[in-house]
């Protein structure tokens, strides 16, 4: 009795291993069953970037059916619903079956895109155009297109920047005329895109806001700035921080592109004015009014005259109503000469010099 208990010992142990070894292997089975047999199940969104859905774009576990196309895609950037019983319908067709519908009733498919907005095209276009026949910076470029074209709507895997292939531009006409390809991330041929229209170079102009009369001073509100283009306005344009305060020389238009020709400093002193004339020598400051017989701004020599002698005299506008009067240097004194005056006579050159600045401070 006790000689067969070890022997049945090691055939108890033995078996107990071989069942292990076995449960193992079950176990293991069952597994790779469960990876093979993972029931395709329905997705409930769906984005696709192509003009086909494939049932692997719309079941998940599809196994070698997922490249199979079953419908065309929406157009680009829309979406579109299909009912579940049309895509089991669809499925079966094609042995698809025990589909895990998750008790979805409809299927929203996406189609992908890419889309380019109209000021991303006119930047692309005045960038190829920028600096090339003359023309200026792609910022004072001013596009206009031959057509609408509007957002340019792309496959979602046409990626690339938009890269100018051909250009032809025409100064006489400013037209201008570019192609533009866009590469694709799958290998597939390059979108192209042409574009025509019209490259006008453009810069910023001071502009009247209303109609301005000889003589108006400019305020604030009367100037705006504008882009205009360079062809029209040509280079001598009044900048509008230093239009502002300046008087018009002329009769000015609403909308009228200001020029530093147009514009003057602003008088002073207006014709038949009453001022103030100022008299000024070594020592001697005299006022008088006086009625000015021009117009003029600071430093214009204008004629007035002298309210009391009614002698009419030229003088420098100094400032607002003021008119000055400078006496001009004295000479020389003479070297002194044997002949002098006789005693009690006055030097007759003091005299004349003395009777000249009288006659102007009348």
């Amino acid at each position: 009795m006790f000689a067969r208990s070890p022997l049945l010992a090691a055939l108890l142990f033995a078996a107990s291993i071989t069942n292990a070894v076995a449960q193992s292997r079950s176990d293991a089975v069952a597994r790779d069953r469960s990876d093979v047999i993972a029931p395709p199940t329905l997705r409930a969104n769906v984005t696709v970037t192509s003009d086909i859905v494939r049932i692997g774009d719309l079941v998940d576990n599809a196994g070698s059916f997922g490249a199979t196309p079953i419908y065309r895609a929406p157009d680009l950037g829309t979406t579109g619903a299909l009912p579940v019983a049309q895509v089991l319908a669809a499925l079966r067709t094609h042995q698809v079956i025990g589909v895990d519908t998750r008790d979805l009733k409809e299927i929203s498919v996406t189609r992908a895109v890419r889309a380019i907005e109209r000021q991303e095209i006119e930047q692309a276009v005045a960038r190829t155009l920028e600096r090339r026949n003359g023309l200026g910076e792609a910022a004072n470029l001013n596009i206009s297109f031959d057509r609408d074209v509007g957002d340019v709507r792309l496959e979602a895997t046409n990626s690339g920047n938009l890269q100018p292939v051909a250009l032809r531009y025409d100064a006489r006409n400013n037209r201008f005329d570019v192609t533009f390809e866009i590469a694709n991330e799958t290998g597939a041929a390059p979108a192209r895109l042409r574009f025509t229209g019209i490259a006008v170079e453009t810069i910023e102009a001071a502009v009247l806001a209303r109609n301005v009369e000889r003589g108006e001073v400019l305020k604030h509100s009367d100037v705006v700035v504008e882009r205009r283009a360079k062809s029209e306005v040509g280079t001598d344009l009044a900048l509008r921080d230093t239009a502002v305060g300046m008087q018009a020389r002329r009769q000015l238009r609403t909308g009228q592109a200001l020029k530093t020709a147009d514009l003057v400093r602003p008088d002073l002193v207006t014709r038949d004015q009453s001022v103030t004339l100022i008299y000024q020598a070594a020592g001697l400051y005299l006022t008088i009014r006086g009625k000015a017989l021009d117009g003029g701004t600071e430093g214009d020599v204008v004629s007035v005259m002298n309210l009391q002698s009614k002698r009419v005299v030229s003088g420098t506008v100094t400032g607002r109503g003021q008119v000055t009067i400078t006496a001009p240097r004295a000479a020389p004194a003479p070297e002194p000469t044997a002949s002098l005056a006789p005693a009690g006579q006055a030097n007759p050159v003091a005299v004349a010099n003395v009777s000249s600045v009288a006659s102007k401070a009348e």
